[in-house]
Parts: structure tokens; sequence; C-alpha cells
């Protein structure tokens, strides 16, 4: 090892405060320290290669080491590296706001720029509450979203997230946000209560339950319902055929917006630029970042409906709200680059067009006994695992915490595949590559998955 690389690790190791990270698991080894990102792979410190089955973090849509959003971003910053959106505008944030207008379904043609997903998740929350008060009906504040669904950890957003364990630290958070069952239906027996149920009758219920949600807190109080394409959280839960459009009856019948969040979906990580045009639904407000950038830059955005715009075109009206590096030149010249590869590449088409082959690859993993589910859509696919099959008994606490923390996640990562083992709902697998990836990293996906999913349940 040389010198500058001991330095590296050891500050790491000294001052580096990691994000959801036991730091007691590094005690007694060096924090893993990535250095350079090619196509669909990372390489650490010591020169290892590694497949980045997770895109960074569901990010990195085009791939690691694009020369073109390097020089993009050079080139602003020496245009103008910074200038805010306090009155103001700069022509990258302009044409970024254009594009995603044209892009975006119906008439969600107003965005606000963030620097992330989390802000982009408060925004809409705050958008809402202001929203109805300015159109007289001042009650409507609360939000409803999903059992297990993740939305960010902004105060208001973390108070939208359902997994308690995120939020028990530091209650009391942001009051008005009400649970409904999500779309796993592979656990829809125990969800439901009722036995059975087809895709497509649970994907009703399912809905039902928003409906009935807002009956309950009463629809004169309820602003706002909060929902992914797919759920990330819990392994990637689609939804079940109708879902969408009966959520989207329902949020019309007692005026309630329905949200879009995107964080993850949107820029083709469904094989859609928005997840709504992967289900044949319009929502009211898309939040999104992420893929926006394929994580060259950070930036986020709310995509608005035209209606919700409207009250704040009069008087002295104003959304008394915004980010210092919300829509930075830097990061809307990157982002516009990044979406000129989307369109020159057909990485939309090329995610449509693999995608059979992707699921394919995972599901020949059903026959390894510790698969319960394989699950998801387009390049984000989430891999169950149980105890039994049959019973679909899943791990306890105790269990999991061996099994996900104890083996995969380290075994997985020293075999050459970053993913993500984890278990805010049952335990999972998570696989989300960069969206350049296709069959050669499929099969290597597979390869790996196969080995070390085999070995853990030699280990059970």
């Amino acid at each position: 090892m040389t010198q500058p690389e001991h330095d590296v690790l050891k500050a790491a190791q000294d001052h580096l405060w990691l994000h959801f990270t036991r730091h007691s698991a590094y005690e007694q080894s060096e924090i893993p320290t990535i250095v350079r990102g090619e196509g669909s792979y990372v390489y650490d410190i010591h020169g290892k290669r590694y497949l980045d089955g997770l895109a960074g973090l569901f990010v990195v849509q085009v791939g690691h080491g694009r020369q073109e959003l390097a020089e993009a971003a050079a080139k602003q910053a020496q245009e103008l590296a910074f200038f805010p959106l306090w009155s103001y505008a700069h022509p990258k944030a302009a044409e970024l706001a254009q594009r995603l207008a044209a892009q975006a379904p119906g008439d969600l043609n107003r965005v606000f720029f963030t620097t992330g997903g989390g802000e982009a998740v408060e925004s809409a929350w705050k958008l809402a509450k202001q929203y109805y008060k300015l159109i007289g009906k001042p009650l409507k504040h609360k939000v409803i979203s999903r059992q297990i669904a993740y939305h960010g950890t902004p105060q208001g957003a973390l108070s939208i997230t359902g997994i308690p364990a995120f939020k028990q630290m530091f209650e009391p958070l942001v009051p008005g946000s009400v649970r409904v069952p999500n779309t796993n239906h592979y656990r829809a027996d125990e969800i439901s209560g009722v036995k059975g149920m087809t895709p497509e009758e649970y994907g009703i219920w399912a809905a039902d339950r928003v409906a009935r949600a807002i009956e309950m807190e009463g629809p004169d109080t309820v602003a706002a319902v909060f929902a992914e394409p797919v759920q990330n959280a819990g392994g990637c839960f689609p939804p079940p055929p109708g879902y969408w459009q009966r959520l989207r009856e329902i949020c019309d019948e007692y005026d309630v917006l329905l949200v879009s969040d995107e964080v993850i979906c949107a820029f083709g990580r469904l094989g859609t630029m928005f997840g709504g045009q992967k289900f044949d639904y319009v929502p009211d407000i898309i939040t999104c970042a992420k893929g926006m950038t394929s994580g060259y830059s950070p930036i986020g955005a709310m995509i608005v409906h035209d209606r919700l715009f409207e009250p704040f075109k009069d008087g002295d009206t104003m959304f008394a709200h915004g980010y210092t590096f919300g829509g930075h030149p830097v990061s809307a010249a990157v982002a516009l680059a990044n979406l000129d590869i989307f369109e020159r590449e057909d990485l939309l088409g090329h995610v449509t067009k693999n995608e059979p082959l992707f699921r394919q690859t995972l599901d020949d993993l059903r026959d390894l006994p510790i698969v319960g589910d394989v699950r998801g859509s387009g390049y984000f696919w989430g891999i169950e695992l149980v105890k039994d099959k049959t019973t679909k008994e899943t791990f306890d606490a105790d269990e999991s915490e061996r099994l996900l923390r104890g083996f995969l996640s380290k075994a997985l990562f020293d075999a050459g595949l970053y993913c993500r083992a984890d278990d805010r709902g049952d335990p999972v697998i998570q696989l989300a590559p960069p969206l350049i990836a296709g069959p050669k990293e499929f099969d290597e996906i597979g390869s790996v998955l196969r080995s070390v999913l085999s070995e853990a349940w030699a280990r059970l």
C-alpha cells in the first residue's frame, strides 16, 4: 500500500462520518474505499473491480466515467459557477425546466428545483399545504403514504416514510402522516387477511385502503397521497394491474393530490422517462432526483401540474420555500448533457429491450431454497429471501442480522458485486445496475448471486 493510499484510509477511519452506517463494523477493518468508475464497474483503492449492481444508489444511469458529463460541468463552472434561483433565473435551469416539462406526462409543466430527492418530497408536502390554503381549504394538510415506504430524511419527508426504525430516534416528527398497506402481493394474504387474491384483486384492495384512510381522517383534512411507481423499501414492490388507475380515481373523488415519488423510478430506471408512463397514470406532482444527472452532480426537482401553480401567479403570493443550491448551474448543465446521452443512445429502449432477460436471469435463481420471490420492473429488482418457500416463513430479527450483515453484504461485495442486502421489510437483495448494462453484466450478477446465496443457505 502506498503512503497516499494509507493516508486516505486513515482519514476515512478517523474523520469521515458515513451515512446509514454502523461504524463499529470498521473498528478492526478498513472502510471500503471506491476510487474510480468505468461503465458498469467501480474500483476500490487496492485496484479490485466490482460490478456496480446498484448504480451507486439507483443513480448512475449512463454508467461511470462519462467524459462529456465532466466536460459539461467544467464548461458551465467557467461560464457561471453559481447563481441562485431566488427571484432570478439562469439559462441552464430554464432550459432544463423546459425539457423536463416536455417529457413529463399530462400538464405537469412547472419545475421547482432542489438538490436531492428528500428535499423534493419536502417541497411537495409544503406546496400541498399552501395550495389548499390558497384555494380556501385550509384544513387539508395531512398526507397518506404506504407501509415500509422510504421517502427521505428531512423532517417532513421522514414523517411520510413508513419505516418505524428510521423515525424513532428523531421523534416527534411533523404531524399529519397516515400509513396504508403497500403493494407486496407476495405477502398479500398476511397484509389483507384475505387468502388467495389475484394481483388485480389485491391491487384494488390496497388502493381502496387509501380511500378508507381518507374517509377515516376526514376528506377535508387530507392534502396528498405519496407513493412510488415501484416501492423501493421492502424490496421493489411493483403495482398490481389497475392499482394506479384506482388511486387516481380516489384522489380525484376526494380532491387529494396524487404525488408520484420517482426519486428512484424516473429517468429510465423502469424503461420510461417517468414512472407514470410505465404504468399509465398522470399524477399531480412528480418528485425526482438521482438519475437526472446520473449522479455526476447533485440535483432534484418537484414537477407540478399547471393548476397548482395558478394561485401563485397573482398579487403578492409566493411559495416561501427554497434551497441555496437548488437548480445549481453546473448540475443543470450536467442534467442536460445526461439527457442528451439518453436520447442519443436510446437508453429507454435499451432497458425495455433487456428487461425480460434481466428478469429471467433473476427468475432462474428461484430454484434455490432461500429464494422466495423475485419482483420489480425495468432495471429495478428485488429478491426476497425466506426460510421456507412453501410457507413463505421469513427470518426473525436475529437470523436476519446474521444473514444480511453477518454474511451476505460482505460476501457479495467480496465476490465482486456491489448491491443491497436489506431488511427494512422482509430480507431482500436489491439490484439496479446502470442502464447501459446488458447480458454480460446480467450473467455476472446471476453467477455471483447463485454462488453466494447457495453458501448462505448452507450456513443456515
